[in-house]
């Protein structure tokens, strides 16, 4: 079992900053793709990122040239950079981890193993 904790949200202005951090547990996380997802009130949980272990990214077109994920498999962490934050960008952010030998999409909520608790972005007009 993995469990993952992550920090980092609050309340920024348009055009600000903030980077999120996702610590797992277990001793097999360079092994698992990790993910963060995004869901704001009354929408569905929607795809952000996600970086496989061999260090190829996958980001949503609507995080494409603004946000970064990274990964220090050393620490067991993952992180999201996100720049250039706009009023859209609000919801609370997921960290999730799916296991190596998993198939299906990246992009899926459904496709993944293990989910954090969620963290609250939001970015004010």
């Amino acid at each position: 079992q993995v469990q993952l904790v992550e920090s980092g949200g609050g309340l920024v202005q348009t055009g600000g900053s903030l980077r999120l951090s996702c610590v797992a547990s277990g001793r097999a996380f360079s092994t698992y793709t990790m993910g963060w997802f995004r869901q704001a009130p009354g929408k569905e949980r929607e795809f952000v990122a996600a970086m496989r272990w061999s260090g190829t990214t996958y980001y949503a077109d609507s995080a494409k040239g603004r946000f970064t994920i990274s990964r220090d498999n050393a620490k067991n962490t993952v992180a999201l950079q996100m720049n250039i934050l706009k009023p859209e960008d609000t919801a609370v952010y997921y960290c999730a981890a799916r296991e190596r030998n998993r198939g299906g999409s990246f992009y899926s909520t459904a496709e993944y193993d293990y989910w954090g608790q969620g963290t609250q972005v939001t970015v004010s007009s």
